[in-house]
């Protein structure tokens, strides 16, 4: 019951009462944001597990931080930069091996597509991911948190810590980079 009404707060409001010790108010800001940081963690680390590692450790780092959060971003921005570090630091401690449960099931096949349409359009995808994950880990950052969570530039670069500048400069590098690795497919 306690839960439903803290439910209904914004995320100003939650954070707050968060950061004076409202477990509630925590669980939703973890609830309605959760799946948006796996989303752009596993984007940056290839796979879910270390994704979801990654999360919790957000997560846990976030409760302890609570009362310096200054309200300069929104909660979400804050928790983007918290996980794109958290991201960073794992790729700099080089590759970690693909667990099992990191390969994809194969597509099913749609009630339009042929077999070797749903083939070619698998081999893309994998050549697109694949692609992404060889782009230096800071143009990746700029172009997940652009292309796929639709973040501003200014956005973007509070998460990233650097100038809106320098976050279109990476943005630039990391298109030209992808649709050079995509040519064969077009």
């Amino acid at each position: 019951m306690r839960q439903d009404a803290v439910g209904d707060l914004d995320d100003s409001v939650l954070t707050v009462r968060a950061s004076e010790g409202d477990e509630d108010a925590f669980a939703v800001l973890v609830r309605q944001h959760s799946s948006r940081l796996i989303a752009l963690a596993q984007h940056l680390l290839g796979n879910r597990t270390d994704a979801e590692d990654a999360v919790q450790d957000a997560f846990l780092s976030a409760w302890r931080r609570l009362p310096e959060f200054r309200h300069s971003a929104s909660f979400g921005t804050w928790m983007y930069r918290i996980v794109t570090n958290r991201c960073l630091n794992v790729l700099r401690h080089g590759p970690h091996p693909l667990p099992l449960d990191a390969v994809p099931e194969p597509a099913a096949v749609g009630a339009g597509s042929s077999p070797p349409q749903v083939a070619e359009t698998d081999a893309a995808t994998a050549a697109l991911t694949q692609a992404l994950l060889e782009l230096r880990p800071e143009l990746r950052v700029c172009w997940v948190l652009r292309e796929l969570h639709g973040l501003h530039y200014e956005e973007i670069a509070h998460v990233v810590g650097s100038s809106e500048q320098t976050v279109r400069g990476r943005l630039f590098r990391a298109r030209r980079a992808l649709m050079e690795a995509m040519r064969p497919w077009r």
